[in-house]
């Protein structure tokens, strides 16, 4: 029964066994199922790689997003301090400037202050001053036609001679009217012009090298 006869080449007859058949068959088949289980398992293993790989990707992925946020937003935050700590210099110094300013003013105050205490002190032992301020302003008015000097009337009284004196040098160039007035603060004179007057006052001398130092 597990035997056929089939013609085959010059006419004769072989004989083939369904066996052996069914037996190269079933081989086959294993070896088919074999080969797509391997190819199903490296499929599966591949899948695994491809999937921890993808899962590796993503989360390198992540970390390389997040350290960028983190940078921008250090970055923005290192900006607004930057920033802040440059207005707060800029503050300093506009302070500094300012009260480096005041106390320039203050101690020019200061020294001026000091300065006519001085000065009072100088006419107390050295009455004459007066007289050398006039010789200067006069010295100064040389040129004019006109001349009034004024000094405060205490000065006047107490050098009225040496005034005079002093006066009469100059009124063969200009003559010079002597004015008491009470204006004029002591050991100080102004002499008036038709060009303009000159302060030999201690106060508008005092105020003029203040303004220069400030």
């Amino acid at each position: 029964m597990s035997k056929i006869i089939r013609a085959i080449d010059r006419g004769q007859a072989t004989h083939f066994n369904f066996d052996d058949v069914t037996a190269q068959a079933a081989a086959c088949v294993s070896q088919a199922r074999a080969e797509a289980a391997r190819i199903l398992a490296e499929a599966e293993e591949q899948v695994v790689q491809l999937r921890d790989q993808a899962f590796a990707d993503a989360q390198q992925a992540a970390v390389e997003e997040l350290e960028r946020l983190v940078e921008e937003r250090v970055g923005q935050r290192f900006d607004l301090i930057r920033g802040a700590l440059t207005d707060a210099r800029d503050a300093i110094e506009r302070t500094q400037c300012e009260w480096q300013a005041r106390w320039e003013q203050e101690l020019v105050k200061l020294a001026a202050a000091i300065a006519r205490r001085l000065i009072r002190r100088e006419l107390s032992a050295q009455p004459d001053i007066p007289l050398a301020l006039v010789r200067e302003a006069l010295q100064l008015a040389t040129g004019s036609t006109q001349m009034r000097l004024l000094m405060n009337p205490a000065d006047v009284g107490a050098l009225a001679g040496e005034i005079q004196k002093v006066l009469d040098e100059h009124s063969a160039m200009t003559p010079v009217r002597l004015i008491a007035d009470a204006s004029i603060s002591r050991g100080g004179c102004r002499v008036e012009t038709e060009h303009g007057a000159i302060d030999q006052q201690f106060e508008a001398q005092l105020a003029r090298i203040a303004e220069e130092l400030t």
